[in-house]
């Protein structure tokens, strides 16, 4: 498989959503849309506005190219006195959209177009009233200022979960940041994404599959990565396990998806950074039928609205089904706990807080339930921290924890992910 396209061209912006609700007219009927100036140009620095009703682009709405405007401060909110600097960029920094943009996301709470720019480490978002420009300034977003050679580190993907945060992911799922919306602003790292076992080879890491694309979210707080190689991925966001769900079939060749975003028919809208054609997506099968565009179309880097996409039970992640048909979900009072998890190192802890003293059992299973750790623990009624050592060849992935007592009367159960 060809490794080579165009760093722009598989860069996907991404996405955001707020609830479909069963009455149509809450739906968002529009995406904010990244685009050139030129209808197949791969300047991504210009906002425009998609009709999902008919089709229509409007005009440009932001012209983010220029290298000598003077943003806001997102946390003075006060315009910046004097332009600003990069070592390597120079004032093009101060460029709304500077270096171009494959990430964006719709705060609709807030009337907020929140995005990155490609190659600068910074949180930014649009105030869609007045149309001021916000930089987050005092903090960095990713913590990774100089982009790696191979793009693995430059977030394209960006969406506003059900839990009302904006994710953003990296093309080589290293990292999914949570940023909060609204007032109060906190940026957090929660790591790396892990592959589902289940996935048979196909990582979400892997820069011929998974690169680039964009991200929606549903209503039962997943993300979606739908990357510029046209392969899906569902991402539960506790776990952030990411599972393959197959590759987007009837699209014609060259096209890489690079935008998505969700209409109020629960269908997925795609644009192309290579193509001016538009399809839209079926979530059930991932097949692609044609989407007609009224008027011009145009390259787009990434779509975005606030419309999540509808899901129903049976669609929920298989493995955690699994894992909920072994194990009713039981907290054990708040008596047990267990950290870190996700489990970097295969070593973990189960923290014992004033459980009615006896002997107790842990067993460890993996997903196919097959048992990878047996261990007995006598409690004495205190507080007891018990260190849980994996095999070093234990394979990455979920692993389901029990705890029982001398009764075999379970008291505490849940998973955790090994990365």
């Amino acid at each position: 498989m060809r490794k080579s396209l165009p760093l722009l061209s598989l860069f996907a912006g991404t996405f955001l959503f707020t609830a479909i609700t069963a009455n149509s007219q809450q739906a968002d009927r529009f995406a904010y849309a990244v685009t050139d100036a030129q209808q197949m140009g791969a300047n991504w620095s210009f906002l425009r506005k998609l009709n999902l009703q008919t089709g229509e682009y409007s005009q440009v709405l932001l012209s983010g190219n220029d290298a000598s405007f003077l943003a806001y401060n997102a946390t003075t909110k006060k315009q910046l006195e004097a332009p600003l600097t990069d070592s390597r960029y120079g004032h093009t920094i101060n460029a709304a959209f500077g270096s171009g943009v494959a990430a964006v996301a719709y705060d609709k709470k807030n009337n907020r177009l929140y995005y990155t720019p490609m190659l600068f480490d910074q949180l930014r978002y649009i105030d869609l009233k007045s149309m001021k420009v916000f930089y987050v300034t005092d903090r960095a977003f990713t913590g990774k200022p100089i982009k790696s050679a191979d793009q693995g580190n430059i977030v394209t993907r960006m969406a506003i979960g059900s839990d009302g945060n904006g994710y953003a992911l990296t093309n080589d799922g290293s990292q999914l940041v949570r940023f909060s919306t609204g007032k109060s602003l906190k940026i957090e790292d929660l790591g790396a994404l892990v592959d589902d076992p289940a996935n048979k080879g196909v990582s979400v890491h892997n820069s011929c599959t998974s690169f680039g694309g964009d991200m929606i979210a549903d209503d039962d707080g997943n993300l979606y990565v739908i990357s510029a190689r046209n392969h899906v991925f569902r991402v539960d966001i506790d776990s952030k396990v990411a599972t393959h769900l197959g590759s987007v079939s009837g699209l014609p060749q060259g096209f890489t998806i690079n935008g998505a975003a969700v209409n109020e028919n629960n269908q997925i809208i795609v644009s192309s950074a290579m193509q001016t054609v538009y399809y839209t997506l079926d979530h059930k099968t991932w097949t692609a039928s044609p989407y007609i565009i009224n008027g011009t179309g145009w390259n787009s880097s990434d779509l975005a609205n606030s419309n999540l996409l509808a899901t129903a039970a049976k669609n929920k992640n298989p493995v955690t089904e699994v894992l909920s048909r072994n194990s009713p979900a039981n907290s054990g009072d708040g008596k047990v706990s267990i950290y870190p998890n996700p489990v970097s190192n295969n070593q973990f802890v189960i923290q014992f807080n004033q459980l009615e003293a006896g002997n107790y059992s842990i067993q460890i299973t993996d997903v196919m339930g097959r048992q990878v750790v047996q261990q007995s623990v006598s409690l004495s009624g205190d507080n007891h921290a018990q260190v849980i050592r994996l095999n070093p060849s234990a394979a990455k992935g979920i692993y389901l924890i029990k705890v029982t007592d001398q009764n075999s009367r379970s008291v505490y159960n849940t998973k955790v992910v090994v990365q």
